[in-house]
């Protein structure tokens, strides 16, 4: 069994209280029991030893108010120091070292992402991210953005370049913890320091990687007790402290949209930087002369995870050509998937806690005139069909015309539901046609995500240049792949707040400086 206090200053700080973490295939055969078990556990009134084997797999204290404090106030003095280390140890040193462990440490990661409920082609998917994030392709991309120096002919240097912001607070997605604060540990390399949350629901794979891997690389290089700290605790009282608190400068936040747009208001009232990680409801768009296979076989990458991750695929906009056999591909690929255990390789489904959300979402398409295709209920671990189930069933739902699609609750907002709603374009003139849709994409709230099927360059050309939402575009690819140097997060409209763009961490911690270098005194002249 794995077992972590807080990480603060440099030590391991144990509190006395304890969050217990069950292997996912206890809560799926019983969860009744499972939850019942975890709750003596976490109270103190059931000792680990006394529980069955392989039941609990992990534990990590909870953080009290003194380490929380610790924990800003030991950043805070390692951030004054990391940023003077030269950029050849914060940078060329701290990336490929990540990049090495994360490739030595695989088959942790991806156990550990099952611990958190992830089908096992979805954590390896994952930890694909991961790599992709920190691979030579991304390094030699963000070494340009960090430092940019010229040579005017009188020999002075004009330097521009980016420097570290100071103290970054990390607040991690329940559904994907783990992988997102990896994501967010790049800012480490910017010469930042980190203060990182692991959420109490899902706390082990946080601890574990910060812990065994991240913060045994900046000892190995010689960072200052206190550039990585990691507490678990629940969010709101840790938001609130990193927001009243004077050593914090960033807070990077994962979450939905409403309260994070809220958070974002508030951190600019505390002179903080918001970084947002929100929702998405990503859009692929399929012209007339896609390979519809293909096309059909990215669209099923919305039902990774039963459609709870913000970078699947929502809506897709079909031309009304091909609509037809097009939904009837997806709608067989969708029937095909099957429930699992999160460690079974065929497994991509997960287990969704409430259905009443996927229920109303279905209510609403119907009511207003779309078509149920297939699925549009429960079912259990083995597939039976069952309101009272774990999981979802696949569902496609077709929506005609784009002119009012965006009434329909699943069109115009994320669902997180295994849930795609296929809005089949009006009949047009092609160019007419193009036109819409594009004009459909860029009027979509969220941007985290857009993708495009079609043969003809000149329709690829056109989409490209015209679509500006979203802070990763696809073109005739996986919607879901992570592509170094491309950026694996990030977004526009509410998907990123009011400062929304693509999210490269090193880069989005970090600031514009311009510096001026005379190595010969000569008068100051001003013009």
């Amino acid at each position: 069994m794995l077992s972590y206090g807080n990480y603060v200053g440099g030590k391991d700080v144990e509190s006395g209280n304890w969050v217990h973490v069950l292997s996912p295939r206890v809560v799926l055969d019983d969860s009744f029991s499972a939850l019942r078990l975890k709750r003596e556990l976490d109270r103190g009134t059931l000792a680990v030893e006394d529980t069955e084997p392989g039941l609990v797999v992990g534990r990590v204290a909870l953080a009290d108010d003194r380490s929380v404090a610790d924990s800003l106030s030991a950043a805070a003095e390692a951030a004054a120091q990391w940023r003077t280390f030269p950029r050849s140890v914060r940078f060329d040193d701290t990336l490929p070292r990540i990049h090495d462990r994360l490739v030595e440490s695989r088959e942790l990661i991806i156990e550990l992402l099952t611990f958190e409920g992830h089908p096992l082609e979805l954590a390896k998917w994952e930890y694909s991210g991961c790599l992709q994030n920190t691979s030579k392709l991304s390094a030699d991309f963000l070494r340009g953005e960090l430092w940019n120096e010229f040579v005017t002919e009188q020999g002075q240097r004009r330097i521009v370049r980016r420097q570290p912001d100071g103290v970054v607070c990390v607040n991690p997605p329940a559904n994907a913890p783990m992988a997102s604060v990896l994501l967010a540990a790049l800012s480490l390399a910017a010469g930042n320091a980190m203060v990182v949350r692991a959420p109490r629901t899902a706390p082990l794979g946080v601890m574990c990687v910060m812990r065994e891997l991240i913060a045994e690389i900046l000892d190995e290089i010689g960072a200052p007790a206190g550039t990585l700290n990691v507490l678990c605790g629940n969010p709101a009282p840790l938001l609130k402290a990193w927001l009243d608190s004077p050593h914090v400068d960033d807070i990077m936040y994962f979450g939905s949209v409403e309260p994070g747009l809220k958070f974002e208001q508030k951190c600019v009232a505390a002179g903080k930087k918001p970084i947002l990680e929100l929702a998405g409801n990503d859009i692929v768009t399929v012209w007339s002369d896609a390979n519809l296979d293909y096309a059909a076989t990215a669209i099923t990458e919305s039902f990774y995870g039963s459609g709870q991750l913000c970078m699947v695929p929502n809506v897709v906009v079909a031309h009304p050509a091909i609509a037809d056999d097009l939904i009837a591909r997806v709608a067989a690929k969708a029937e095909a998937l099957r429930p699992g255990y999160p460690d079974d390789d065929a497994t991509i489904l997960a287990p969704v806690l409430r259905h009443d959300g996927f229920n109303a979402f279905v209510a609403d398409a119907v009511a207003k005139g779309a078509t149920v295709v297939t699925g549009g209920g429960g079912m259990h671990l083995d597939g039976t069909p069952d309101d009272t189930g774990f999981f979802l069933q696949p569902t496609v739902v077709r929506v005609d015309g784009l002119a009012k699609a965006r009434e329909i609750d699943a069109v115009r907002e994320e669902t997180f539901f295994p849930l795609v709603p296929i809005v089949v374009a009006e009949n047009a003139d092609d160019d007419e046609l193009l036109d819409a849709m594009i004009a459909f994409v860029n009027s979509n709230r969220y941007g985290l995500r857009n993708s495009l099927w079609a043969g003809n360059d000149q329709t690829v050309d056109r989409f490209v240049t015209a679509v500006v939402n979203a802070g990763l575009l696809k073109v005739n690819e996986s919607h879901i792949a992570f592509s170094a140097p491309l950026p694996s997060h990030g977004g526009t409209g509410v998907t990123g707040g009011v400062f929304g763009e693509a999210n490269y961490p090193i880069l989005r911690t970090t600031h514009l400086q311009g510096v001026a270098i005379s190595h010969h005194p000569q008068p100051p002249r001003h013009r």
